[in-house]
Formats: C-alpha cells, structure tokens, sequence
C-alpha cells in the first residue's frame, strides 16, 4: 500500500518562535555579563548588563526614567501621526492620480535623500527651539517612507482586481476602500514599522541638539559626564521602545492580515 504524498506547498509561511527569541537574548546578555564579571573590558568602556539594570532601576525609583520617557514619547507621538497621516495621503495620491504622480515622484525623490536632522536648525529658526521644531523634524522624517510604502502598496495591487470592480459599477470611492486600501495594507503596514524606527533615531537626534528633557538629552549628558552606565541604560530604554513598537506593528499585521 502506497503512503500519502507530504504536502510540501507551505510558501515560505512563518510561524513565530518566541523561546528561540528569548534563547537568543539571553544567550547575548549571558556573554556579555561572562565578559564584564572576567574584568576583560573595562567598565568604563562596556558596562555589564547588571550595571545598566541597576543604573535603569536608580532610574525608575528617582522618577527621572518616566520624566524623559514621557517627553520623548509625547513627541514621537504627535510627529509620527502628523507624518503618518501626511504621508499615507500623499501616497494614496500618489498612486491613484496620474497627475498627482507625474508632479509629486520627482519632489520625493529628490528630498527624501535629504537627513532630514540637517534641516533641524532651519526648524529652529521658523518655529523656535520648543516642541515644534522637533515635532515637524520627526513628522518630516515619517512623511517619506510613508508617502513611498504607501505609494508602492496602491501601485501593486493586482489590475484585473480593480478592472473588476469597475466593471460591475462600483463606485470610485468603494473601489479605493474594499479594494485598493485592503490589497496595499501590507505595504502601508511595513512603511508604518519603517518610520516608527526613523522616528526613534530623529527623536534622540532632536533632543541632543536641543531639549533639557527626553532621552536623547539624557544619553547625551550621561556621555558628555562619562557615565557610561547611565549612557547604555538610556540605549536600552530605546532598544525597549523599538522591540515594542515592532510588537504592536506585528499585532496590527496579524489582525488586519489574516486574510492572507
């Protein structure tokens, strides 16, 4: 009697492995201690994960750890919804308007190279050394890889799918909704986990430059005083900030993906 064939068409589908992810960072932060503890490097040079735990816990217990986290996140925040929106409909336009594509590829392309930081000081002279400055250097920084996910999101949804949807008379504005947003998502999704990152990296930027609170502000002072534990506590606290936003973005592609 013959055996039933293997299905062997998975297509590259992931599963997620949260114990080889655990396994993982422990076995770093495990090296990394084994190296401090044998007095190899300096810790003046590396800390040891313990030192960097104690130094976040001092942190916590002096409120000092809510104080620049609360700035830092306000910020993120506000630009990355202002960004986000701005790119998301640029994109959208982007990829639907002829017109609208002809006129706004070339201006993308030619400023997105741009570090958007750099323009942090022309910031500073329009809108002051306060919040704005900062906020319209993070919404800036977000507009691009979203207004560009978003544009090739549209521009890869299959053809035939709209041509059908046109051909049974279903309005322009139903075809954009249940038909062209849906099929960009994953695109739209991975520009939303791009720009988050480009958003923690300007925020520190901006508040090294200028701002007495967040947590760029802090690592700076922490270095400027060689406070090296101090220094790599406010690098984990960023790390943190970005495992849990990939979390939430790998939340939302779960739920709003399930379709694939």
């Amino acid at each position: 009697m013959s055996e039933p064939l293997r299905f062997r068409g998975g297509g590259f589908v992931t599963r997620p492995k949260p114990i080889s992810s655990c396994l993982a960072g422990l076995a770093v932060v495990a090296i990394w201690q084994a190296v401090a503890s044998a007095g190899w490097v300096s810790p003046v040079f590396l800390p040891s994960p313990a030192g960097i735990a104690r130094a976040l816990a001092e942190m916590a217990l002096s409120g000092q750890l809510w104080r620049h986290l609360a700035a830092s996140l306000q910020r993120i925040l506000l630009g990355f919804a202002l960004g986000s929106a701005a790119g998301l409909a640029f994109g959208l336009a982007l990829g639907l308007l002829s017109h609208a594509r002809a006129a706004g590829l070339p201006i993308v392309s030619a400023l997105f190279p741009i570090p958007k930081i750099a323009l942090l000081p022309l910031f500073i002279l329009w809108f002051g050394i306060g919040e704005p400055s900062k906020v319209a250097t993070i919404a800036l920084g977000v507009f691009f890889p979203m207004a560009i996910a978003t544009y090739s999101g549209v521009d890869q949804v299959p053809r035939t799918l709209i041509r059908m949807a046109q051909s049974f008379d279903v309005p322009t504005h139903a075809v954009v909704a249940k038909v062209i947003l849906p099929g960009a998502l994953p695109g739209i999704l991975s520009g939303v986990r791009i720009s988050a990152s480009i958003a923690l990296i300007l925020v520190v930027a901006a508040e090294m430059i200028g701002a007495e609170f967040g947590v760029g502000a802090f690592i700076l002072t922490a270095g400027n005083l060689m406070r090296t534990e101090d220094l790599l506590a406010g690098v984990c606290l960023l790390s943190i900030l970005g495992l849990a936003v990939g979390f939430l973005v790998s939340l939302a592609e779960r739920r709003l993906l399930a379709w694939r």
